[in-house]
């Protein structure tokens, strides 16, 4: 359950930001400048003209022609074949399937997204967190052996550390799944260590899940659009006891849309402005004495700075919204997430954030 938005004048505490369920939605209030939520911008004009072209359609029941059609597309899209893909109402709903995998222990890498913990602790699932030293760089040999499940992301949430693909392909073996969260991969330009594609021989790595969604760089939060890839056995067991019809028309048609040339392009040219504005962003935060901890490759980035309660709520009253991080593991309410924005937005927060430090 999200914790309520404070009131007029009342201030976060630590308290109250350290619940595993309190996403960065919660920071960003209307009205002000929103440095909370990690979704690019606006959803693109080509996104918007198809998905409403569609809205004559939802008399009718989602259709299989529609299922086919984006299942095939992502399956193209990554060299897959479509009996590897499983579409998802938003990547948060490959977190809520995965007890259906039975796992006995769980081993989440962290800092990373809160939602893995939440779904398999509620089913039972016994966890331990790999807690990785900052800055945070993949350490295979810290995962125990008798983890049948490890978690991880890349770029992680909220790190915003990227993990070679050779380290990530060491925690396979016999008898282990593992899940790799890439809900970011397609802002960081040419996906150098994305597992999404198909092992290189063709066949399939088994054991391994990768969890991918649309909603962040197509701004399509609202929708809740992803999908899974990964050994169709395990895709069959984690599908087995899902409601019919789980996806609407406008998630299938956004899906097959988003894994198109068109959409391909556009989010190649994001990944660029990413870079780019990162890169000053960073330069910016740092010209004011903040440190900006690890070297971030995703749309955020992680500044540490002393009493950040304090700081996020002195930058509320001047009007900007930033996510604390006192609901990660590993991290604390003195670790913020900034996303990452163009100078203009950023000169602002910089110049709020004299004021406040």
């Amino acid at each position: 359950m999200k914790s309520p938005k404070p009131t007029v004048g009342q201030e976060w505490t630590p308290d109250s930001l350290a619940d595993l369920g309190r996403h960065g939605d919660v920071d960003a209030e209307p009205g002000l400048v929103d440095f909370a939520v990690n979704v690019r911008g606006l959803t693109p004009g080509f996104v918007r003209e198809v998905l409403a072209s569609r809205l004559d359609d939802l008399a009718g029941y989602p259709s299989a022609d529609d299922q086919r059609r984006a299942v095939a597309a992502i399956a193209d899209r990554h060299g897959r074949d479509p009996s590897e893909v499983l579409l998802l109402s938003g990547a948060a709903e490959g977190f809520a399937l995965l007890p259906q995998l039975q796992p006995r222990r769980a081993a989440l890498i962290q800092p990373s997204f809160t939602e893995p913990e939440r779904a398999l602790r509620a089913a039972g699932v016994e966890i331990e967190h790999v807690v990785l030293p900052q800055p945070w760089e993949l350490e295979p040999h810290l995962v125990p052996d008798s983890a049948d499940l490890v978690v991880l992301g890349n770029p992680t949430n909220p790190t915003s550390v990227l993990h070679p693909r050779a380290a990530i392909e060491t925690l396979l073996r016999p008898g282990r799944v593992v899940v790799v969260d890439e809900a970011f991969a397609d802002v960081v330009p040419g996906e150098p260590e994305s597992l999404a594609g198909g092992a290189p021989d063709g066949g399939r790595r088994s054991g391994l899940l990768v969890l991918r969604s649309i909603t962040k760089t197509f701004a399509l939060a609202g929708l809740r659009a992803g999908y899974l890839l990964g050994d169709p056995a395990l895709l069959q067991r984690l599908s087995a006891r899902r409601p019919h019809w789980p996806l609407g028309t406008l998630q299938l048609a956004a899906l097959e849309l988003c894994a198109g040339v068109q959409a391909s392009t556009y989010a190649h040219e994001q990944a660029l402005s990413v870079a780019a504005q990162r890169c000053s962003m960073v330069d910016a935060l740092r010209s004011v004495g903040l440190d900006v901890v690890g070297s971030p490759q995703g749309s955020f980035v992680i500044v540490a700075v002393a009493d950040g309660t304090a700081v996020k709520n002195g930058l509320r009253e001047h009007g900007y919204a930033v996510r604390s991080c006192a609901n990660f593991v590993g991290l604390g309410p003195d670790h913020l997430r900034l996303a990452v924005r163009d100078e203009d937005t950023v000169a602002g927060l910089i110049t709020a954030l004299r004021k406040v430090m």
